[in-house]
């Protein structure tokens, strides 16, 4: 009872506290409640995180004696740390009372308050209660912080900086900055409390800085950067240090406007909201005017930067808004405007499709944001406007164009006669009109456009700072008339335009590359209608300079560089070889910019008019006798997937010998760069595939600088360089290669020989339409024919193998007796690019007969014929040949892939079966069929041994070949799945699946397709199909191949390089089983 002298047991609750305003007024990590029973031990509560109404809820309870004391005191205390608390934390209130004070109360709550922190009492709920059981709770008490030097310096610091807080006075922080380094210099480097201290010194820093009487902010931002170091994600302190330093770069951006710093700040933030929860008062803070309002006024009066680190911050900023600004306020649609804008700049550096049409979504929810009657609704018009604008002349959907008129229309009346920026609204209505002119050639829109860019040049003010837009766009629209009305004055104005935009820009002005396309375009329309060689140089001058302008992206100078390919080759101007040679460079470049297999062929496909460089090019120099290039063209532009991914696994054993340190460096950061790109292939998260670009990219530029070093060694000066005929005549050691050119200019073979110059063969009797109509027919005679009895003619195949051999073959088989002296039955490469890569021209047949009844001999009879994707790869195998591994042979077979993944393939078991029998004994054989053949027991497989036969259903993908596959049991293995594993010591394969050789509609001279996926991932010698394969006659031409590979070979002695002849022998000896198309689908390819 009150006043009774005996010993009481009294039951403590601590409900909750209000008001707990820190005295040094940083934000706490938690609050807490001590209790001092006597002067040797406290009871203390849990650390609870403080509310954003400055509150805490505990709901502890303790059972305390009072024998001790009749008197206790209660403090309340703020508590840096989570994790690990340094010192007693800082002190916000303390009470003396008695127990006797605590159970006047009775069994009610009760507040007890505390003196006042800057004008307001701290208070604490509590409840006090007599229990006349004894729980032992006493063994909760436990002693003080154990009273050394760390504690008592950290402590003193808290409380001379409290002092300091309130009365800015500096002896009071410099005592504490004293106390705090003290402890600093106690906590090495491995010490658990060094972030601590680090902290504390660092904010001590950061008020004086704040308050003026510190001027080293470098410092306190190190301080904090070095305590986040130490708390990494998922520590418990790790949230608090992300504040603490962007409390410091905020500051340092204050003053000193650095943009790295407000940059950094809003991905710290952008880190730190989601460990934040909503009603904390961490959150509270660091979404006010402060700090996220204040990162995202700074961020969103950076300059627009297109780079993906631009846009990841733009992104980051966009997802904080929320936070401070609701659904619906005006400042929203800015932030929407700025990543469009940065999506749009980057779309023309990239030529990304995703960038363009995420901008063009942005701006409509920026505009559904700006109804009617907002004071910003203009803004938002013409920003869709030109995001439409941009898509029309990519994609063509007249939609686009026409509704961007509309929108320029609105944005116009919104913006009458003396409006500051109606100059710019009448220039982009008058550019979509001249665009809509473009796609539908109505005179109209044309003849608007020209007065409303005169309108908008005569609003321009003298200090506008880019007078050129609209001399630039005035200029093209005068052009385009000038074709139609050939009216000398429209050309004469549009060029004095264009040199006057010119003479208005520095040499490295982003605009000025569009000054150079306008010449170009005025002197080209010039030169057609008065036929002055002078124009046509003028115009070639600017071609050169646009396409080579370094601040444009590669897709408008590739656009460029191909512009001028047209026009050299149509006005036959000398200049085509430099042209084409651009072109190929800035392709090459723009593809190694993409980080993964795929995106790198989608940028490669995007442009249509690209598919045919190589050729085009090829064929250029074939028409000025310059064959030697040709090769180096035709290579050069040939299998660039292949090129750009076998970049990172190019051997480097010479290099190991010169310089092993640098041959380890290249060789890592191959692997790194391999490695990013294909963890970005499976990334959909548009933030984290920019957040991937920019590792890669990182990576790359690193790779690249290292290639730089290895080419500055003189025998390295052209490592990975387009290669030379010299290095590329080494496919043809064992035997010519035939590349066969099928070009829109003309259609030829270079053959490359063992030794000397190339020859050219010209094919005057095929075109490229007769080549697309001969693979079409090829394509209906083999759909035909698999619907045939066996024993039936294929009267429509053999009469296509005539054509091919009339028209194709026989000029070349010509050359290769009679001027190389070429002798029967020796190996020959073809080579095919662009429309011949999809005609069988191995199965070359006359199908004659002699007078003596003796068959006139085909191609095959004549020559043991294969394939390669590009010299550089039959190069690259044979140069792989020189690292042997004793042979181990497996067997993979999916007979029975299951529902849905196409019919059983009853004939694969025995297939396998024969397969098994034919191999060496002593080889190391194995079979994986049925359930066990499934993805990654195949992988694992091609990874593990030399030789594969692999018997199952094949699919090529036309439209995404990468996603070309083989059917098994679980998942399909693609194309993607073997690219991605390199296989050095893998030899020979065999693919008795259908359309493993097949190649890819969009990028034909990629010749991308599952036998030179393999071939590229190591194996040496592929056997793969053209087309589909009926499982039941194909054995016939396994068991007969297999026979010919090991037929007479030496004992335990497996050689790939028989394969091409195997086969060849194997088609000849199942002629009477097997059907004509059965015969043909198989070819060889390596070496």
């Amino acid at each position: 009872m009150p006043g009774s002298s005996e010993t009481r047991y009294i039951r403590l609750e601590i409900i909750n506290g209000r008001s707990l305003r820190v005295p040094s007024d940083r934000i706490p990590a938690g609050i807490f409640v001590s209790i001092n029973v006597d002067s040797r031990r406290c009871w203390k509560s849990a650390i609870k995180v403080l509310s954003s109404d400055k509150s805490v809820v505990w709901g502890d309870i303790v059972t305390l004696s009072s024998h001790a004391s009749p008197a206790l005191s209660v403090e309340i205390r703020a508590s840096c740390e989570v994790d690990r608390m340094l010192g007693n934390g800082e002190l916000i209130g303390t009470l003396q009372t008695s127990w006797d004070e605590l159970l006047d109360h009775g069994d009610e709550p009760f507040n007890l308050s505390f003196p006042s922190v800057r004008g307001i009492h701290p208070s604490l709920t509590l409840k006090a209660t007599i229990v006349h059981t004894y729980d032992n709770q006493n063994d909760a008490l436990s002693d003080p912080v154990v009273d050394c030097g760390i504690t008592r310096d950290t402590d003193a610091g808290h409380t001379q900086f409290a002092k300091y807080m309130t009365s800015k006075s500096v002896s009071h922080l410099n005592d504490a900055v004293e106390h705090f380094q003290s402890v600093l210099d106690q906590c090495p480097v491995s010490h658990p409390d060094r972030a601590a201290a680090l902290t504390n010194l660092a904010w001590a820093h950061l008020q004086g800085y704040t308050e003026g009487h510190l001027q080293d902010i470098d410092t306190t931002t190190s301080l904090f950067r070095d305590a986040l170091a130490l708390r990494p994600r998922h520590h418990p302190d790790h949230p608090l240090s992300l504040y603490n330093l962007t409390e410091a770069l905020n500051w340092r951006h204050n003053n000193k406007r650095t943009a790295a710093d407000i940059c950094e700040a809003a991905q710290l933030y952008h880190e730190l909201l989601p460990l934040c929860p909503e009603g904390t008062y961490l959150r509270s803070i660091m979404t006010g005017k402060d700090c996220v309002d204040y990162v995202i006024r700074g961020c969103n009066k950076l300059p627009i930067d297109a780079s993906d680190e631009g846009i990841h911050l733009r992104r980051d900023v966009l997802e904080l808004v929320p936070v401070s600004v609701p659904e619906g306020h005006s400042d929203r649609g800015d932030y929407l405007n700025n990543l469009a804008v940065s999506l749009g700049h980057r779309f023309h550096h990239q030529g990304k499709p995703n960038d363009l049409d995420e901008a063009i979504s942005l701006c409509e929810e920026a505009l559904r944001l700006r109804p009617v009657g907002h004071k910003a609704r203009d803004t938002s018009l013409d920003n869709l406007g030109g995001a439409l604008d941009i898509r029309f002349n990519k994609c063509g959907d007249i939609d686009d164009i026409t509704r961007a008129v509309s929108l320029y229309r609105e944005a116009l009346t919104l913006r009458p006669p003396g409006h500051p920026t109606r100059d710019t609204t009448l220039n982009n209505l008058a550019l979509a009109l001249e665009i809509r002119y473009d796609k539908l050639r109505v005179r109209e829109d044309l003849n608007e456009a020209i007065d409303l860019y005169h309108e908008s040049l005569r609003l321009k003010r003298l200090d506008d700072p880019e007078p050129h837009i609209s001399l630039l766009n005035l200029s093209s629209a005068l052009c385009s008339r000038f074709t139609h009305t050939q009216k000398n004055e429209d050309v004469e104005e549009a060029i004095t335009l264009c040199q006057e935009s010119v003479a208005a820009m520095s040499s490295l002005h982003p605009d000025r590359y569009f000054s150079y396309i306008r010449l170009q375009e005025a002197y080209v329309s010039r030169y057609e209608i008065l036929h002055d060689p002078a124009d046509l140089s003028l115009a070639i001058g600017n071609f050169r300079l646009a396409s080579g302008h370094p601040t444009r992206g590669f897709p408008d100078r590739i656009q460029t560089a191909l512009h001028w390919v047209d026009k050299a080759e149509r006005h036959k101007h000398d200049s085509a070889l430099e042209a084409y040679q651009i072109c190929l460079e800035l392709f090459d470049s723009h593809v190694m910019t993409r980080s993964s297999t795929i995106s790198r062929r989608e940028a490669a496909a995007a442009f249509s008019r690209a598919r045919s460089l190589p050729v085009d090019a090829a064929s250029w120099a074939i028409r000025h006798d310059n064959l030697r290039q040709a090769v180096e063209l035709a290579e050069q532009g040939r299998g660039q997937q292949w090129s750009l991914a076998s970049r990172f696994k190019t051997p480097v054993e010479d290099l190991e010998s010169v310089n092993p340190t640098l041959a380890h460096k290249y060789l890592e950061l191959s692997k790194r760069v391999s490695n990013a790109a294909q963890s970005s292939a499976t990334i959909t998260d548009r933030a984290a595939a920019d957040r991937a670009a920019i590792v890669y990219r990182r990576l790359t530029r690193q790779w690249e600088a290292a290639v730089v070093e290895i080419r500055d060694l003189r025998p390295f000066s052209r490592f990975l360089l387009p290669p030379l005929y010299e290095d590329l005549q080494a496919a043809a050691r064992q035997g010519p290669v035939i590349i066969l050119i099928a070009s829109q200019y003309s259609c030829s073979a270079i053959i490359v020989p063992t030794s000397g110059d190339p020859h050219h063969v010209p094919l005057p009797s095929v075109n490229l339409v007769d080549l697309t109509n001969l693979k079409d027919r090829f394509a209906r005679a083999i759909r035909q024919a698999s619907r045939m009895n066996p024993r039936e003619s294929r009267t429509d195949l053999i009469v296509l193998s005539r054509i091919i051999w009339d028209v194709i073959m026989l000029p070349i088989v010509n050359v290769l007796e009679h001027v190389l002296k070429l002798k029967r039955r020796s190996r020959i490469w073809l080579c095919p690019t662009a429309a011949f890569t999809s005609i069988p021209l191995h199965a070359a047949n006359p199908f004659q007969t002699k007078p003596d009844r003796s068959k006139e001999p085909c191609l095959e009879d004549l020559y043991i014929c294969s394939y390669t994707p590009t010299l550089s790869a039959l190069v690259r195998s044979r140069q792989l040949m020189k690292k042997r591994v004793p042979p181990s042979f497996v067997t993979i077979g999916q007979g029975q892939p299951g529902a849905g993944k196409g019919k059983a393939l009853l004939a694969v078991d025995s297939e396998l079966e024969l397969v098994h029998k034919l191999v060496p004994a002593t080889a190391n054989r194995t079979t994986i069929s049925g359930d066990a053949a499934t993805r990654a027991n195949a992988l694992e497989a091609l990874q593990q041994n030399t030789w594969v036969h692999l018997a199952c259903h094949g699919k090529q993908d036309p439209k995404q070949p990468y996603n070309s596959h083989f059917v098994m049991k679980d998942e399909h293995l693609t194309l993607l799945d073997i690219m991605e594993r390199d296989i050095p010591h893998a030899e020979y394969a065999f693919l008795s699946a259908c359309h493993t050789a097949v190649g890819d509609e969009e990028t034909p001279d990629e010749v991308i397709h599952l036998a030179a996926g393999l071939q590229f991932s190591g194996f040496k010698s592929v056997v793969g199909t053209l087309w589909e394969v009926d499982d039941a006659v194909a054995k016939h031409v396994v068991e007969a191949f297999y026979k010919y590979m090991f037929r007479d070979s030496e004992e335990g002695v497996m050689d790939c390089t028989k394969a091409a002849w195997a086969l060849n022998c194997a088609t000849h000896v199942v002629k009477t089983k097997v059907p004509l198309e059965q015969r043909m689908v198989f070819v060889h390819i390596g070496v």
